[in-house]
């Protein structure tokens, strides 16, 4: 009889802060992370990733950029859209480069997401 894992591998993309002021694309690079096999995998891949990269990950250049967000309160996917609502105050100030870039590396790795939507905390007002 096959047991069932206790753990599977997810992929989390954070940004590169090497090839990012190298000008070198992709900025996004992969680690892994293990999660329950029950997981919602969107969902823990976004919990992983506020989580942010580890003491060994830093030490490689791989930075979380969050542009001031803390997390995220929810994620609904439907007819191919991600809706992604954010958590805490944005503070890109006018960056070019900011979380939405890693967040969609994440996210549109999943065949059932073809588009994200994210939102701030306003715009549930």
């Amino acid at each position: 009889m096959a047991t069932e894992p206790t753990q599977i591998e997810i992929s989390v993309c954070f940004t590169d802060s090497n090839r990012y002021a190298a000008g070198t694309p992709p900025f996004e690079v992969a680690v892994t992370r293990y999660v329950a096999p029950t997981s919602n995998l969107p969902e823990a891949i976004l919990t992983e990733f506020f989580r942010g990269p580890t003491e060994e990950e830093r030490a490689q250049g791989l930075e979380l950029i969050t542009s001031g967000f803390t997390g995220f309160t929810s994620l609904r996917i439907e007819d191919g859209v991600a809706h992604l609502y954010l958590a805490g105050p944005c503070e890109s100030r006018g960056a070019t480069y900011t979380i939405a870039q890693p967040l969609l590396a994440n996210l549109l790795q999943f065949d059932e997401i073809d588009f994200v939507k994210i939102y701030c905390p306003a715009s549930r007002k």
